[in-house]
């Protein structure tokens, strides 16, 4: 299989010390990036629709920087002019610091996990449990908090949607591998190309996380590399596979050259 593009459905990487670069270096191949979706701020009438009055919360939690993005926009949209005394619960030190964006950071009232996951934010929240929590969300998310499960009340309040970001009819589609990262990543792929034959065409699909792997799936694709725990992120999972492709390609020039000498030597006895 002679793989030469792929294509990766994300922005492309500010550091030039991605892992996806790696793969240029170590597979001759080309990456490219280019989202598949992006996003989109719910207006102020839209919002106001989930009948949710953002100045009832004394507290939000925040589990990217787009929401906090979006929560800020928002306020000023509403007039909301929100008070010092908010208390902010971050996923991870990064999207903490993130707020440094909208309000002076105080670590009295801005709390975040300290292993950016879930389980590390849980316990925080827990001793507050006295506050009312906003939880700003996309219209289709994979909430990485079950609050619910932990009885921590909280009210979802989307304020943000992702949308397609489509292909120019125009433009050229040939890559070898193509990277999707959510639902709405593969139903954009369809919708910029409904005739998409991925067979027809030789092309293999990588993703990550089980939505999307669903998506892919009930879409009748069929999901050619993914992560696993050995290879936890989809730039070492795509390297996983190609180490594979080399490995296969590598063996059949050896089986092919002995089969050549061989040949050789049978014609000589001749």
């Amino acid at each position: 299989m002679n793989i030469k593009r792929i294509l990766v459905s994300q922005p492309k990487p500010a550091s030039d010390k991605s892992p996806y670069y790696n793969l240029e270096k170590n597979f001759d191949v080309s990456v490219e990036f280019r989202p598949f979706i992006k996003v989109e701020g719910l207006s102020g009438k839209e919002f106001r629709q989930q009948k949710i009055n953002i100045a009832d919360y004394t507290a939000v939690i925040f589990t990217a920087r787009t929401a906090i993005d979006h929560y800020f926009r928002l306020a000023k949209e509403l007039r909301f002019e929100v008070p010092e005394t908010m208390k902010y619960f971050c996923i991870s030190e990064v999207v903490a610091r993130y707020l440094q964006t909208y309000i002076v950071y105080r670590k009295r009232k801005i709390f975040f996990s300290e292993n950016g996951k879930a389980e590390g934010l849980i316990p925080l929240i827990e001793k507050h449990k006295n506050e009312k929590y906003l939880y700003p969300v996309a219209d289709v998310h994979d909430s990485k908090l079950n609050l619910e499960e932990h009885n921590l009340p909280n009210t979802k309040a989307v304020m943000y949607r992702t949308v397609s970001n489509p292909f120019p009819k125009d433009e050229e589609f040939n890559y070898d591998i193509i990277a999707l990262f959510t639902p709405s990543g593969v139903k954009s792929l369809l919708q910029s190309f409904p005739d998409f034959n991925q067979k027809e065409n030789g092309k293999l699909l990588a993703c990550m996380g089980q939505k999307t792997i669903e998506e892919v799936k009930n879409s009748g694709l069929t999901l050619d590399i993914t992560t696993s725990p050995e290879y936890p992120s989809m730039a070492a999972a795509i390297a996983h596979y190609l180490e594979g492709v080399r490995k296969e390609e590598e063996k059949a020039a050896r089986k092919a050259a002995r089969l050549e000498k061989k040949q050789a030597e049978a014609d000589k006895k001749k």
